[in-house]
């Protein structure tokens, strides 16, 4: 291993930035030669690559984003693209790739480790989707955004007593709703691994004004439904509420410590990984050990929503 790429791909997650810190430094401690590839998978295609030393990570730990800027190259869901991209790399005398990004990048890391070039997956997404880990880098952050923006919604919805519907993102996952509603105490959260029943939403709400509450919170996971559909199910039963969408808000802002923390630990795993001769998989966490999953396994599955903390924010909020 004397040469490796490193990409962030698909949607920006805070951390992203750390993680590439983490994956150059560490590559060049070890003797290699780093490259950054820009815009995610594009930057293969169109060979925009460019050589990275320990001054062009410098001050970036502590910034959303990526400093190799992302995007999603659906060019490079075609098997000749793909072909044309390794066969560059391999001209081009690189020995592996370290690719940070969610469900559609890893699938690009697969395709090039199909192909005869050396890949390593680090988990970057805010949506916390990835099987083979139990955090991926970005969500931590997302989740703060969350529960910061609810405490702020609150205090109007105190002052004019009224109901706030908050849709977070997610895709078809409800980790950030799960967790940002049981850390603000929303009255009802709706993930698309448990179901809306708008009855059940309705019943709390009125249960909450019986025993004198004066306004409810409830989030919703954009793969369950939007906002704005849960408003008008809830005007149905007379209820009137407010939407506020959240939106790519929540990929934003400076990572929070623990997610500085996990890319520092990753990025430096997938380089390590690579020196080792282990490739063709993903670094993951599980409490704080490193673990690697193989990225045929990461991406025929999903995790599982733990129900039961669902069930317990239901509990809690009565």
């Amino acid at each position: 291993m004397r040469r490796i790429v490193v990409l962030t791909s698909g949607g920006d997650a805070p951390g992203m930035n750390a993680a590439v810190r983490a994956v150059v430094r560490r590559a060049l401690h070890a003797g290699l030669e780093v490259w950054g590839a820009r815009r995610g998978y594009w930057g293969l295609v169109r060979w925009d690559v460019q050589p990275m030393d320990a001054s062009s990570v410098a001050d970036i730990i502590h910034r959303g984003g990526t400093v190799l800027h992302t995007g999603r190259c659906e060019a490079f869901l075609d098997a000749t693209v793909q072909e044309r991209a390794a066969r560059r790399l391999k001209e081009e005398g690189v020995d592996g790739v370290v690719v940070i990004g969610g469900d559609g990048s890893l699938r690009g890391a697969l395709a090039l480790e199909a192909r005869g070039v050396a890949a390593v997956g680090v988990p970057g997404t805010i949506d916390n989707d990835l099987y083979g880990t139990e955090r991926t880098i970005g969500f931590d952050s997302a989740v703060n955004t969350v529960v910061q923006a609810i405490d702020k919604i609150r205090d109007t919805a105190t002052a004019h007593e009224r109901t706030f519907v908050v849709e977070v993102m997610g895709r078809q996952a409800g980790f950030i709703a799960l967790h940002a509603g049981l850390a603000d105490g929303a009255e009802s959260i709706i993930l698309p691994e448990v179901g809306f029943e708008v009855e059940g939403v309705v019943e709390r709400l009125r249960r909450g004004r019986e025993r004198g509450k004066l306004y409810s919170i409830i989030v919703v996971a954009e793969g369950a439904a939007s906002g704005y559909d849960v408003a008008r199910r809830l005007a149905e039963y007379g209820i009137e509420a407010r939407v506020t969408v959240l939106g790519h808000v929540q990929r934003g802002g400076s990572p929070s410590a623990y997610d500085r923390w996990l890319a520092a630990r990753l990025g430096a795993a997938a380089v390590d990984a690579l020196v080792a001769g282990r490739h063709g998989m993903m670094v993951g966490v599980r409490g704080e050990a490193i673990v690697e999953t193989p990225l045929e396994q990461v991406v025929a599955a999903r995790p599982a929503l733990d129900r039961s903390i669902w069930e317990l924010a239901q509990v809690l909020s009565s």
